[in-house]
């Protein structure tokens, strides 16, 4: 059983699922004419010399192509460290020296401001005749796209999950959790139910977790997998047993409601008792994808 503990591993967990998405988002996000890999393979991501210092990079990938190997340096970065002035140079130079090919450092981040202070050129040396000069390739919140639109996520299931792990807050997250979730029903049970956890694990918001579960549970298909266990447990700890049909329709009231107190969208006592009065477990999915897009309480109902 895969057990993802955090976002930062979350974060890189994904490229070990789906190595090609790294290199996707290289040529689609950043505009880097990386070519196209033949074969990608996992390279062990201990890079601890003889003497005792540990050092480990996240993710660590070759990649062979038509214009040679290049080995992919994944970092997952939560915040702004210093440090890392020195270690990415060590890695990339380690690396270079162990395997003979070209290194290239990718950091990922949720963070606009670590994204920004990722991206800034890492010069050692004299100014104007640096030594070595690092300059990371950043994937974050600012370039990875926002995928709020059910089938543009279907076309692309593994970069909608990157754009839900990068852009899981604010105003704009539910449409990008409700686009995944449709999306998630195209593609097999195995990868649906590990892109399932690690979403899960990537979104810091209390809000964005308890819609995102609210939505996988009513997603049934998907919980059964023993993958999403941990998440299941903790939803029979509030009370959404599954396969209940009363415990369903209350989660599809609180969602709808959850949503839209999320966007700031004010919430007339009429509409609420309306939502909580409802026994149609149909009728309330339609409220709660409503809710995604509304821009008052009562387009809820505008249909009936």
């Amino acid at each position: 059983m895969l057990t993802v503990g955090s976002s930062h591993e979350a974060l890189h967990r994904i490229f070990q699922k789906d190595p090609t998405l790294l290199t996707r988002a290289l040529q689609r996000v950043l505009h880097v004419p990386f070519p196209e890999p033949r074969e990608i393979a996992a390279l062990n991501v201990d890079l601890t010399e003889i003497e005792p210092v540990e050092r480990r990079v996240d993710t660590l990938l070759r990649a062979e192509t038509d214009e040679g190997t290049y080995l992919l340096v994944v970092e997952s970065q939560g915040k702004v460290d210093e440090r890392k002035r020195g270690s990415w140079p060590y890695y990339l130079s380690y690396l270079y020296e162990k395997y003979r090919c070209e290194p290239v450092l990718i950091v990922i981040t949720q963070s606009s401001k670590t994204a920004e202070w990722a991206s800034r050129p890492i010069r050692f040396g004299l100014p104007g005749w640096h030594s070595p000069t690092v300059r990371p390739l950043v994937l974050g919140p600012d370039n990875v796209p926002v995928i709020a639109d059910e089938r543009q996520a279907e076309r692309d299931v593994p970069l909608a999950v990157l754009s839900a792990m990068t852009h899981g807050r604010g105003p704009q997250a539910p449409a990008i959790l409700e686009s995944l979730a449709s999306a998630l029903r195209t593609i097999d049970a195995d990868s649906a139910a590990v892109f399932v956890q690690f979403v899960d694990s990537c979104l810091a918001d209390p809000q964005a977790k308890q819609l995102w579960r609210d939505l996988m549970t009513a997603i049934q298909y998907f919980w059964r997998h023993p993958l999403a266990e941990q998440v299941r447990e903790e939803g029979r700890e509030q009370g959404l047993e599954q396969g209940l049909e009363q415990g369903r329709i209350q989660s599809r009231r609180e969602m709808t409601l959850r949503i839209l107190e999320w966007r700031a969208i004010p919430l007339p006592d009429a509409v609420r008792e309306r939502v909580e009065t409802c026994t149609d477990l149909d009728q309330l999915e339609t409220w709660a994808r409503r809710a995604v897009h509304a821009t008052n309480a009562t387009e809820l109902f505008t249909e009936e």
